[in-house]
Order: structure tokens, then sequence, then C-alpha cells
């Protein structure tokens, strides 16, 4: 997600988080010369997902697409800095649910002033990743239902500058500590996850505030500790000493649907909240959890993001000092924030199941989880990003084997267990020559048993320490992973490289190759300004190889097509920053959304509809820098009939979060954080804001910004993007 830092903050880069200094040498230089490549990847068979397999993320259910789109059937959308959401000539596009939304039929309306409460049964803020989770006309879970269903939907952060999250504050808030404790209680309540019902007459979509299975999750709901991680003397607080739970769910970005039918939930960028004191260091003696808590980018004496830590002596707040403060783990929150940074699990149908947190697939700024089609009698296979600049991405492999009969399980959570609390992590090295391979993150590999670049003990401490684990291998640093998905025909995975402004010539390589200055305006910006996305063809299930290419390259349309704009990307669908990447089960589109700040001088963000093809079908091509050359493998180069901008947003905001009903005649999109960049100073005056969206659009009171998902339907009832 976008770089969110508060306008008078600059201690705080949340979404530009960058704490990889690890030197990561070549991979070969890793191993002691001892080991041979045998030891090494002993135990690897079941390292990637087979060709040919379907995958989900966004909304996707398991299965092959109900109809195979070959070519993208709308008018392209114009680049647009209007104040408004674009869809193209005969669809339409509606506000369904936003910020403040009461979810019980005792909730207040919201006002929108700033004064409103009780968001423990509201939507939160900052809608982000969501799933479909059908009901028929019964309130029965149905996976063909199409008028009716939940909406789970990740609520990653707010709208905030100086501390305070000012758009939900009558005047603003308090931008200076301590804060006070009702404010407080408001933020806390606005991050985490929202399930609510929604339903269609044949005409309009609308949410149902009344529903028995709408439900809030926040940063203080009760939860479990599950996987390798349970018990770890890592994860003991004061809460929770013999360390088997936790409280809440924090950052949430990107989704996933798992085979089993549950809602998976990614932790971000949940560092940032936290806060120990200059001396924190000194506390901890020779700790080595202190290189762990820098890796993860919490220094000794940074700023927390909102200050929540100063609110007051009660628990609810000091547990965001995570500093070594008493006598031992059991009497304070030293260990608090590794309590964060998973994903979570639940169930939307159940609302009194808590969540799970499930350690087995690592620790460290989670996107959005896509699991590959479930073969009988092969292990599931999820795939993961890390989202910050020099971050790693990730594939689970689980220990236990795909049983059909858990498609539909009788306990949903307890599949979860069976799949997602015993398995392997990789960690992805890219080579040169267009392959790479799956590099095995466990006690198995002699490489992390006998690291001295960080003291691993067990399984548990590298589900904790996944950063450290994935440094000690080699694997490859990339430009910011972000969503990932896999293409319904091939099984190739899909994954989105937003940008990294860290990326200096010097450092480019064959998978990330630009290093570039590009202007907005006169402001000069450098590295890889408009991200990409690169793909993997998984050699077999029981292989560790996989080859790549990149299938597109962010660009400005008349931006240089030796060195920058690679994809040769038109005025019809040129974009920068790609986030969010979804696959429709229905018609097998690739939906791609856009979380930008470099081209914002010409167009807000958007999202876009892709045909692609696959791993191999363009070429080879070759970048300069100076006297250094770099070799890369572009994809086939898109024309408007295979990638087409399909919506662009209103001021501010970021395109995020998809799902669809199973016949993929309506789409829900998140609308995150419209007039992100109104000042907090104005609060109160609408015409100072950067964005009065959803209210310009007719809906709700006030015009305060909102964050809105809406639905979009096709005129004629048609399939959407076909």
């Amino acid at each position: 997600m976008r770089d969110h830092t508060p306008h008078n903050n600059p201690q705080t880069d949340f979404n530009e988080e960058d704490s990889n200094t690890s030197a990561n040498p070549r991979f070969e230089q890793v191993l002691d010369t001892r080991l041979s490549r045998r030891s090494l990847f002993k135990g690897a068979g079941m390292a990637g997902a087979a060709l040919g397999v379907t995958a989900v993320t966004g909304c996707a259910t398991t299965g092959a697409s109900a109809t195979s789109v070959d070519r993208l059937g709308f008018k392209p959308v114009a680049k647009s800095l209007a104040d408004a959401v674009i869809v193209p000539e005969g669809y339409t596009a509606q506000v369904v649910y936003a910020l403040g939304d009461p979810l019980t039929a005792s909730t207040p309306a919201f006002k929108n002033d700033g004064t409103d409460a009780d968001f423990e049964h509201r939507a939160g803020d900052h809608h982000d990743g969501m799933e479909w989770f059908g009901l028929d006309a019964s309130g029965k879970p149905s996976n063909s239902f199409n008028s009716r269903g939940l909406l789970a939907m990740n609520h990653e952060a707010t709208t905030d500058e100086q501390l305070s999250s000012f758009f939900i504050h009558a005047n603003g808030g308090t931008a200076t500590l301590p804060r006070p404790a009702a404010e407080v209680d408001k933020e806390l309540a606005i991050h985490g996850l929202s399930f609510v019902e929604v339903h269609s007459d044949g005409k309009r979509w609308a949410y149902q505030p009344g529903s028995a299975f709408n439900r809030r999750v926040t940063t203080m709901t009760p939860g479990a500790i599950h996987g390798p991680a349970r018990g770890s003397e890592h994860l003991v607080t004061k809460f929770s000493p013999d360390a088997t739970q936790c409280r809440g769910t924090l950052n949430n970005c990107g989704t996933g649907k798992t085979p089993w039918g549950t809602f998976v939930s990614g932790e971000e960028n949940w560092y940032g909240y936290f806060f120990r004191d200059a001396k924190d260091d000194d506390a901890r003696k020779k700790d080595k959890h202190v290189q762990a808590l820098k890796r993860y980018g919490r220094k000794a004496g940074a700023a927390s993001r909102h200050g929540w830590e100063s609110a007051g002596p009660q628990d609810q707040y000091v547990r965001w000092n995570n500093g070594a403060l008493a006598a031992s783990a059991k009497a304070d929150y030293r260990n608090e924030m590794n309590t964060f940074g998973y994903v979570v699990e639940m169930d939307a149908y159940d609302t009194q199941a808590p969540m799970r947190k499930r350690t087995g697939l690592g620790r460290f700024a989670h996107e959005s989880v896509a699991f590959a089609k479930p073969v009988a009698g092969q292990p599931i296979v999820a795939y993961m990003g890390d989202d910050a600049r020099g971050e790693y991405i990730y594939k689970f492999v689980s220990d236990a084997k795909w049983d059909p009969k858990d498609a539909s399980p009788a306990n949903r959570l307890a599949a979860g267990d069976k799949y997602l609390d015993k398995g392997t992590l990789f960690a992805a090295r890219f080579k040169g020559d267009g392959s790479g391979e799956w590099l095995e993150l466990s006690m198995n590999n002699p490489v992390i048993a006998g690291s001295s670049y960080f003291e691993f003990k067990s399984n548990a401490d590298v589900a904790i320490f996944t950063r450290l684990a994935a440094d000690a291998v080699g694997a490859t640093k990339m430009d910011r992973p972000e969503w990932n998905g896999v293409h319904p025909r091939t099984g190739e995975v899909y994954f989105t490289l937003t940008n990294n402004s860290n990326r200096a010539p010097e450092s480019t390589n064959a998978v990330n190759p630009r290093s570039y200055k590009d202007m907005k305006g006169s402001k000069e910006q450098k590295g890889n300004v408009h991200g990409h996305i690169v793909r993997l063809a998984d050699a077999s299930s029981a292989a560790a190889a996989f080859k790549w290419d990149i299938y597109v390259f962010g660009a400005e349309a008349d931006a240089d097509k030796s060195s920058v704009n690679l994809s040769s990307l038109t005025d019809e669908n040129d974009m920068s920053a790609p986030d969010g990447l979804v696959f429709s089960p229905a018609t097998g589109i690739c939906w791609i959304q856009t979380d930008d700040g470099a081209y914002t001088d010409k167009t807000n963000c958007m999202m876009l509809a892709a045909i692609p093809g696959k791993v191999g079908d363009g070429g080879a091509r070759t970048v300069k820098h100076g006297d250094r050359e770099v070799t890369t493998y572009v994809g086939k180069t898109p024309t408007p009939t295979t990638l087409a901008r399909f919506l662009v947003g209103p001021k501010g905001c970021e395109i995020t979060g998809w799902c669809e009903t199973p016949d993929g005649r309506a789409v829900f999109v998140n609308i995150q954080h419209p007039g992100e960049s109104t000042k907090m100073a104005d609060v109160n005056d609408p015409a100072k804001y950067q964005s009065q969206w959803p209210a310009n659009a007719g809906y709700g009171a006030g015009k305060r910004p909102r964050s809105a998902t809406i639905a979009i339907t096709k005129n004629d009832g048609g399939l959407i993007g076909s």
C-alpha cells in the first residue's frame, strides 16, 4: 500500500519501510562448501505448485472458470483527475458500504462530523482486501447464489496527520503527546476487519445493517496463536504468559479465500504502531531480539504512528509500548509486536469463532494469500509477498495432503488447523537466466540451522523471524512484493512489485531491471518509480525450480521505450504502482489496481482489466544504465484488447480490494482514503478537502471523505469486462 506518512511526522514511513540492510550475497556464497545441493534441498520435493492448477485470491473460488474471456469487451476509460468514480460506458457503479456505516439496528446513523462513536459496531476505515461468501435465500452458505452474500473486508489503517486520525475526530483530534484516551479508543476500533451482509433486489445492491452475520474485529479482539510459534518464548506477554493467545489484528491489507472456504487476511505495516524508548536496546542487553526488532523496522526511540501508548496506564494503551520495562516478558509487552505480522484466518459464517493467527505462513508485511487449486493427495500450496523495499516472495507448502472431502468441512477452522499449522516455508531466488529456485526456510536446511547471521533454535524462530531466515539463505530482494494471484488457465503466479525508490542502477538485476529518473511536475523521482508485475511458473509440484518473466512494466505512455516503457503501454493502459491483483474465477480476467503517488499529477488511481498470456510469450530485453547492462525477460506486448483501463477513482484515493458474485455479473471494489492529502487544519472546511467523495456521489451525511465499497454492474446484465 501507499506511503501514508503523516504530513508533519517524517519519522514514520510505514508503506516504504526499508529495514533490509543485509548484504545478502549471492546464494552460492552463503553455502558452506561442505554442503551439497542435495542436502540443502532435502525435503523440498513439495516446493512447487503443479502447472495447470487453478488458484484463488480476491474472492476466487477453486475450480475452472465458468466462462473464459479472450478479449476485453469495453471501451477503455481515459485517465482522470475528477473527484468521481469513472467506469466504462454501459456500466454502473454505486456506493454500498462506507466508513462509519452502522452494523447493528441499534447503532445510530453516521453523522460524519467527527462526533460519532461506537466504532466497534460500525464499518472501519481504509477498506482494503475483500472476499465474497455467498448466502442462499434461507441464509445458508452457498457457492452459487448471486444476490445475497457476505463481504469479508480488511480495514487497513486511517487517514492521519501529526499522529491523529483527523477525519474521525470533531476538530481533527490531538496532534501532540499524550493522546487523549477517547481519541485513541476510536482509532483502536476503526482498524481490523468487518463482515457485512449485502443483497441485491435485481437493480441495486445494499448492505444490511441489522444482519445477524455482521461482525467487527478490532485491535482489541481476542484471538489464538496457531502453528509452530504457539507457545514460543518470543510470544510471551503479560496478556498471555503461555504464548497461546493474542489480541487484535492490525494494518490488514490483502486477503484470500482458502480451498476449505475460510477468509484469510494479511497483517502488513503493524510495526509502526509500537514504541520503545531510546534506551531499550541497553535494557535488553545481549538479547538477540534487538537485531530482530531493527530488522522489522522498530528502532529504539522511533516515534509510533499514533502515540497510542501515551493514552494512559490502562492495559489497552500500555500494550503498544514494546520496551523491556519489567523483570520478565510475563510482566510487560516487550513481545507484543511479535504477535502481529501473520496471516489471520476466520470463518465468515461463524460470528462466534475467534480468529486464528497462522504463524506457519511466516511473519512479515503480508499482503494477499493466493492458494493453488487443491489436488487430491498433494499438499496445499500458498503464495505470499512481503510489502517493503528489498523484501521477498514466499511460498508455503503444507505437510497434510489434500482430501477433497475438506472442500465442505463440518468445521472450517479445523480444516485450517490441518493444512496451515504444519508445513514448510520457502523464499524465492531469481536467477539472471529466467529461472529460479525456492529456498527452504526450516531447521532442516543446514544454512538455517547453522546460521551465523541470526541464531535460529527452532522452527518457531523461523516463523517469528522469517525475514532473517530469508536473509540467511540469500533470497532475492524485490521491489515491494504486494498482491499476488494465480492464472486460472496456466497456474502461473503473478506478483505486483509496486515500486522501489531505493533501486539504484548498480543494484538492478534481471528481475528488478529498471532504475531511472521520472519528473512529476518539477519534482524528480528516482528508482523503479512505476513498478512492474512478475510471473512465475513452477516446474512441478515435486521440484524446487521455476521459470519467470515480467508480465508488464508500469510506465507513462510517452516514456522512453528502451529503458522505462518496456511494455510499450499506451494512453489506454498506461499505469503506475500496480498493487492489488486478482483473477476472476468467473471469467479468468486479471484485475490490476494501483496505489500511486508518482503519476497523480496526470491521473487518479485506477483499475485495469487484463488477459495475460504465459511465461515466455515475449523475449529478452537489455536495459542500459551507463556502462552497465541488465538482461531481463519481458512478456508479450499488451494491446487495448488485452490490457485496458476499466476504472479511475476519486481524488487522493487508492483502488484496492476486489471480489465478485459467482456468476461474474457484479463486482465489488474498494475506494480507500479519498482526500488523504487534506490538511488537518482544514478538517472543518469542506471547501478545502481534497475530495468530498462519496458525499458528492449522493451517499451519506456530511462532506468528509470516506473509504467505501462500490458495486459495479453491467447495464445489460452481462459479465463484467466482457
